[in-house]
């Protein structure tokens, strides 16, 4: 195979990819599994974990999860829903999955995380626009994910 062929065919893969993560943004919500989006761009799940990782630093999985974490947390400061509530509404069909991976990645409880934001909401005196809320409170992974995914590094 040459490396123009090879260029061109990972051209090809990162337009799929691309495809695979803007489903997962637009869907979290959704029964979405690894096989699923694999199979929507005709690629074996294995070849999709393994490019996805190696375009966007984590596999498919923990893409959406991290995604429906940050809607999650997104919902959890609105206050107006329980925990349970936003666990189901994010996609998540375990409280305890839902519970552990939150953890995770915001480093406390679903519960703790409500609690805090809440308070934080009452100290405020200006309203803080929603892209720099959403900035700043994007999750970061605080220890490795049971799977043995690498830590993702500290963002700048």
């Amino acid at each position: 195979m040459s490396s123009s062929s090879s260029d061109a065919q990972r051209l090809k893969d990162l337009v799929l990819l691309r495809r695979v993560r803007d489903r997962i943004d637009r869907d979290y919500a959704q029964p979405l599994d690894v096989e699923a989006l694999a199979r929507g761009v005709h690629m074996s799940a294995g070849h999709l974990s393994r490019e996805f990782k190696r375009a966007y630093g984590e596999p498919p999985y923990s893409y959406l999860m991290t995604r429906r974490i940050e809607r999650a947390m997104a919902l959890l400061r609105r206050g107006d829903l329980s925990v349970t509530d936003v666990c189901f509404e994010v996609g998540c069909s375990s409280l305890g999955t839902f519970s552990t991976r939150f953890t995770e990645l915001v480093g406390v409880s679903p519960s703790v995380y409500r609690e805090q934001t809440a308070a934080r909401t009452e100290l405020q005196d200006a309203e803080t626009p929603s892209c720099i809320t959403k900035q700043v409170t994007r999750p970061v992974r605080t220890t490795p994910v049971r799977n043995r995914e690498a830590p993702v590094p500290p963002r700048p």
